[in-house]
C-alpha cells in the first residue's frame, strides 16, 4: 500500500502520518507514504519523522497539475489535508482560501482520474453548514457556510461529489468538528491561548466568549479519517463530531485552571465578523455504518495538549506568531 497525504506538515495531516508510520492503524504496518506540503507559515518539517525509511516528502502545491501528474502514479489512495484552514486570515485574504481549498482540490482529483488513482479521502469541516442554534447537523443538511474558509470549503466538497458522480472516482468526504492537539499551529484558539498564557500575555476572547464549538482530539479524528479510508463508501460524506460541546469561554476558563491563572489574563475584545453561534455535529453514520466512536474526552485531551506545549517551548516558538484572536 503507498499513500499520498496532502498538507501532511501541518497539524492534522502529520498527526495521521505519525500515527501510520508508528503501525497506530491495522493493515497498514508496511504501507508507505508520500507527503506532499507546500510548507506555508503552518507546515513545518519538524511535524514530521523525516528519518522514517517509508516517508517521502516532497515540497510542493496541490495546485501544481505536471508535479501531481509525476507524482502520483504508482499510489493507491490519496488522503487530502491540505487547505488554507484559519477563517480570521480569510476574512482578509479570501482569494488564497479559493485558490487552495478550491482550485487545489479540482487539480488533484483531476489528477487521481487521470493517473487511476483507486481511492480518494477529502478531509473537510462542519464549518460548511453555517451556524445552527439548536439540534445537530447531518449530512443531509444543507450548506450554508459564513465566511470565505468555509464557503471555498463547501465548494471543495461539491467537486469532489462531482468527481465521483461525473467520473466515478471513489472519493468520500469527511466534515469534522473543531480539533485540538499537539502540533497545532497557536494561530488556533487552544494552543493560542495556551502559548500566550506562558508567555504572559491576556488571551483575546472575541466577544462575550459564548461561541459554541464542539471539540474533537486531533487523535480522534485521524481515528476516523482511517476509518473511511478503509470502509467508507464512495460518493458518502461522514460527520465526524467530538461529542463535547463547550462555549469558548468554558474552554478559556478549562485553560486557565489547567495553568495556574485566572480571568484577570483574559481581554474581550471586538467580535470576528460573522462570527457563527453555535456547530453541533450528528455523526451517528460514521458511528453505526464504521463503528467509529471517540476515545479522548475533552478534560483529559486538555491536559495533555497543555503538558505537550509545555515540554516543547522551542517547536511553538520559533512559529512566526499570527496577531490574529483567538476564538
Amino acid at each position: 500500500m503507498r499513500l499520498l497525504v496532502t498538507g501532511a506538515a501541518g497539524f492534522i495531516g502529520s498527526h495521521y502520518v505519525r500515527m501510520l508510520l508508528s503501525d497506530g492503524y491495522p493493515g497498514y504496518q508496511d504501507a508507505r507514504v508520500t507527503v506532499l506540503d507546500k510548507l506555508t507559515y503552518a507546515g513545518t518539517r519538524t511535524n514530521l519523522p523525516l528519518d522514517e525509511p517509508r516517508l517521502t516528502f516532497v515540497q510542493g502545491d496541490v495546485c501544481d497539475l505536471p508535479l501531481l501528474l509525476d507524482l502520483l502514479p504508482g499510489h493507491d489512495a490519496v488522503v487530502h489535508f491540505a487547505a488554507e484552514s484559519h477563517v480570521d486570515r480569510s476574512l482578509h485574504s479570501a482569494a488564497e482560501f479559493v485558490r487552495t481549498n478550491v482550485g487545489g482540490t479540482q487539480t488533484l482529483l483531476d489528477a487521481c482520474v487521470t493517473t487511476g488513482v483507486e481511492r480518494v479521502v477529502h478531509v473537510s469541516t462542519d464549518e460548511v453548514y453555517g451556524s445552527i442554534d439548536e439540534g445537530s447537523w447531518t449530512e443531509e443538511s444543507p450548506l450554508l457556510p459564513n465566511s470565505p474558509y468555509a464557503a471555498s470549503k463547501a465548494a471543495s466538497d461539491l467537486i469532489a461529489r462531482a468527481a465521483w458522480r461525473t467520473h466515478g472516482l471513489n472519493v468520500s468526504v469527511t466534515r469534522c468538528s473543531n480539533n485540538y492537539g499537539p502540533h497545532q499551529h497557536p494561530e488556533k484558539l487552544i494552543p493560542r491561548f495556551v502559548t500566550g498564557l506562558l508567555r504572559g500575555e491576556r488571551l483575546p476572547l472575541y466577544g462575550d466568549g459564548r461561541n459554541v464549538r464542539e471539540w474533537l482530539h486531533v487523535d480522534d479524528h485521524c481515528r476516523a479519517v482511517q476509518a473511511v479510508l478503509t470502509k467508507g463508501d464512495a460518493g458518502e460524506t461522514y460527520n465526524v463530531g467530538g461529542g463535547t460541546e463547550r462555549t469558548n469561554r468554558q474552554v478559556t476558563e478549562i485553560l486557565l485552571g489547567l495553568l495556574g491563572a485566572d480571568w484577570s489574563s483574559v481581554e474581550q475584545v471586538t467580535d470576528r465578523k460573522g462570527h457563527d453561534l453555535r456547530y453541533s455535529l450528528d455523526d451517528d453514520k460514521i458511528r453505526r455504518t464504521l463503528g467509529y466512536e471517540p476515545r479522548i474526552t475533552l478534560e483529559e485531551g486538555l491536559a495533555s495538549t497543555v503538558d505537550w506545549y509545555l515540554a516543547h517551548p522551542g517547536w511553538w516558538k520559533l512559529l512566526t506568531r499570527s496577531p490574529l484572536s483567538g476564538g
